[in-house]
């Protein structure tokens, strides 16, 4: 990320140097009044570099380069600055602002070879908004889905790499949050509410660090309930994909407190599930 706005910033300098002559307070005056004149765009738009890289003042510049695209919306200098003021809102946490430029952007020119960026930060700045597990996780669907943008269009670039880290990041919390709510109703001894719950998280969430205990609880579910045979299945899935976890030593043990030892049942969904992802 930093490379590519270092490369947009290297280029726009080499096109338009501020004269060494000048003086910087004759470049930019008071930056809480924006000049409702038409000036240069290269002047604005390194007004905005320069409160950006000098002043880390990200509202500002963002500001700057909006002026930009204000004052001369056909220009090449105009494409520039869009990518640049969602970069800058997204240096300043101003993530909505930072999230509506980069769309725009992304609208305005999606075969520029900044169209991948502007996605990455889309899903950045949804990323960076993630709560924890026990609040709701809409910006986490919408970062996943942003970020899978990124891969699915622009697989090729420096950025699906960044995309995928975060992606198995944002999926570890969701299934983290099915965990959650899945426990609660284990606790409730709501057994069906509880058992969709892990299932989620053993379909859907599988190489997330999640799955070894939601397979575990599974087997707590299904003993419960009485439903043996796929209360051994669950411990078997468990024990054969993730032989040393301590969640296979509870499930084991709880199986064999019923009188049973842990069996897989290849027609079970659990042991479906695991074949289709090549674990089983």
């Amino acid at each position: 990320m930093v490379t590519r706005i270092a490369r947009l910033a290297a280029v726009a300098l080499m096109v338009a140097l501020l004269p060494a002559c000048s003086s910087l307070s004759n470049w930019f005056g008071d930056k809480d009044a924006i000049n409702v004149s038409d000036d240069p765009a290269d002047k604005l738009y390194n007004e905005g570099l320069f409160l950006l890289n000098n002043k880390r003042d990200y509202k500002e510049a963002a500001k700057k380069f909006e002026e930009v695209d204000r004052q001369h919306p056909y220009s090449e200098w105009a494409r520039k600055a869009l990518i640049m003021s969602a970069y800058a809102y997204y240096e300043g946490r101003e993530y909505d602002e930072s999230i509506t430029a980069a769309k725009r952007y992304v609208t305005l020119h999606p075969g520029s070879p900044d169209a991948a960026y502007a996605q990455f930060l889309i899903g950045s700045s949804y990323f960076d908004q993630i709560p924890d597990i026990s609040r709701d996780q809409g910006r986490t669907e919408k970062a996943l889905q942003s970020l899978d943008e990124v891969i699915r269009k622009h697989p090729d670039t420096e950025y699906a790499a960044s995309a995928r880290k975060k992606i198995e990041v944002a999926r570890d919390q969701l299934a983290g949050k099915e965990m959650e709510t899945g426990r609660y109703y284990l606790k409730q001894r709501k057994l069906t509410a509880a058992i969709n719950r892990f299932k989620t998280v053993v379909t859907q969430y599988q190489t997330t660090r999640h799955v070894e205990e939601a397979l575990m609880r599974l087997t707590e579910c299904y003993m419960a309930l009485g439903i043996v045979p796929e209360a051994q299945t669950a411990a078997a899935v468990l024990g054969h994909n993730f032989p040393d976890s301590r969640w296979y030593k509870d499930a084991y043990t709880l199986v064999k407190s019923g009188g049973v030892e842990p069996r897989e049942d290849q027609g079970s969904w659990m042991s479906k599930a695991f074949r289709k992802l090549g674990m089983g």
